[in-house]
């Protein structure tokens, strides 16, 4: 990925440590997909139980997302970013040594835990290293990064496995969180301390992780009595943690942002509801290809890299693009193109073409690399610079609330629509139908993101802040 040739010394070293962190992340998860199955062969792990590999990581990143961006502001980002890195390693390398299921999961929980902290900090940390003017073009490239892992994992797993065993795809970015720590102790600048000001809010941190650990757990063990009762907890303890924060002075989660900038909450909200509508696609296709269309994982996965890939092109140019025109329109330009890619996704039969879908790939990456940088340069632009690392934690949130949702509409679809029976030529039919309902569905969720980019306010105001 090149250098920005305006880019100062420090600059460089500071995006590049972004960089490599930003894109090694996703690369071990892409990877970890195509490893699942090997991993429920040798660990003798039911269908429940696999599902919880990838699903604790994430429950575990949302729960201490927003811890971490508060610690940022409050004792420096570079200090959570560069813990976040060696707990990542060290966990990564308990995860690779488990010897049963109870120990990947619970060391899966950790890494979680301790990526959440990257998550927290990543664009916090170039969105304080650039200043207005150029800090779209370097969101842009950061957020590519991600799209390039993405897209390199599926293949960089296969050989992994094929070469040694599932434990490899737990260890591929062990080589890139080393490179991140050199970098950070080595290269970036020392900060002058956190920017921010309060402290951490414990009671509400601890009733927002304790609210989305019963909701997911809830929501997993439904349509048992169990899964009510928790997913009921959950919500009750959600609308507590809603009250409570209202009144704090430095609440973990600033619903005053959200209530008091236009700018703020509405991107939020719009980045909630496109990766809802986005993050499942892959999975879906997957599913389409290998079983209605009998495609091998390999050819497959060939096709499935079509919309990440697109992603990490565009990103960057809408980043740069954002700098110099009012990034709403490009987002929102972005929301539209994937909600006609979903609708043409929506659209397949069992017999319709591979160019038919990698030509709906194509047009959901375009439409998501076009809105994720200028909707990030929207919300880091529409508060102070003491706000980066609290800001970028509720994004982060955000973000993996809607992966999670995202997730949750398949499960609900697959449930009503095939039920708890294995995937056979027998119900094809019944899975095409499901395959539609969710991407219509996504399609469909698209259209009040629109209106909620649209409707934002001007960011391109003064110096990059925005106006109502």
């Amino acid at each position: 990925m090149p250098i920005p040739e305006y880019a100062t010394p420090q600059e460089r070293a500071t995006l590049i440590m972004v960089w490599l962190s930003a894109f090694s992340t996703p690369l071990m998860l892409s990877a970890i997909n195509v490893a699942l199955p090997s991993i429920a062969r040798a660990l003798h792990l039911n269908a429940v139980a696999l599902s919880w590999v990838q699903l604790v990581y994430l429950l575990a990143s949302a729960m201490f997302v927003l811890m971490f961006g508060k610690l940022a502001d409050l004792h420096g980002r570079k200090r959570i970013f560069l813990i976040g890195s060696a707990g990542v390693l060290v966990s990564s390398l308990l995860a690779a040594l488990s010897a049963n299921g109870a120990q990947l999961l619970s060391f899966r929980f950790l890494q979680g835990v301790f990526t959440a902290a990257l998550y927290a900090t990543q664009i916090a940390i170039v969105s304080a290293a650039f200043p207005p003017a150029r800090r779209g073009h370097a969101i842009g490239l950061t957020i590519s990064s991600v799209y390039v892992g993405l897209t390199a994992g599926p293949a960089i797993g296969g050989y992994l496995l094929e070469v040694f065993d599932w434990r490899a795809c737990l260890l591929v970015q062990l080589p890139f969180s080393i490179a991140v720590l050199w970098l950070g102790l080595a290269r970036v600048g020392a900060e002058a301390g956190g920017e921010g000001h309060g402290s951490l809010d414990y009671a509400g941190t601890a009733l927002y992780m304790f609210a989305l650990a019963a909701v997911t757990g809830g929501s997993s063990f439904l349509p048992a009595g169990i899964g009510w009762t928790l997913l009921a907890i959950g919500i009750a303890a959600l609308v507590l943690f809603v009250i409570v924060e209202r009144r704090l002075e430095h609440p973990i989660f600033d619903l005053r942002l959200f209530f008091t900038n236009r700018v703020f909450g509405m991107s939020c909200l719009a980045a909630f509801l496109m990766y809802t509508a986005i993050f499942a696609n892959v999975v879906l296709v997957g599913l389409y290809l290998q079983y209605l269309h009998a495609l091998p994982p390999g050819k497959a996965g060939l096709v499935m890299m079509a919309q990440p890939l697109t992603m990490a092109l565009f990103a960057p140019i809408a980043g740069r693009l954002s700098d110099r025109f009012e990034p709403r329109w490009l987002a929102s330009a972005g929301m539209v193109v994937t909600s006609v890619g979903l609708v043409a996704l929506g659209a397949l039969q069992p017999d319709s073409g591979i160019p038919h879908v990698a030509g709906a790939l194509i047009a959901t990456g375009i439409g998501f690399g076009l809105f994720s940088a200028p909707n990030t340069l929207a919300i880091m632009s529409a508060v102070d610079k003491r706000q980066y690392g609290t800001a970028n934690g509720q994004v982060a949130t955000m973000r993996l609330l809607g992966q999670m949702c995202s997730m949750g509409i398949i499960v609900v679809v697959f449930a009503l629509m095939l039920g708890p029976v294995p995937i056979t030529p027998e119900i094809y039919d019944r899975l095409h139908v499901a395959l539609r309902t969710c991407y219509l569905a996504a399609a469909a969720i698209c259209v009040p993101a629109i209106f909620l980019s649209l409707a934002r306010g001007t960011v391109h105001a003064g110096e990059g802040r925005q106006s109502a």
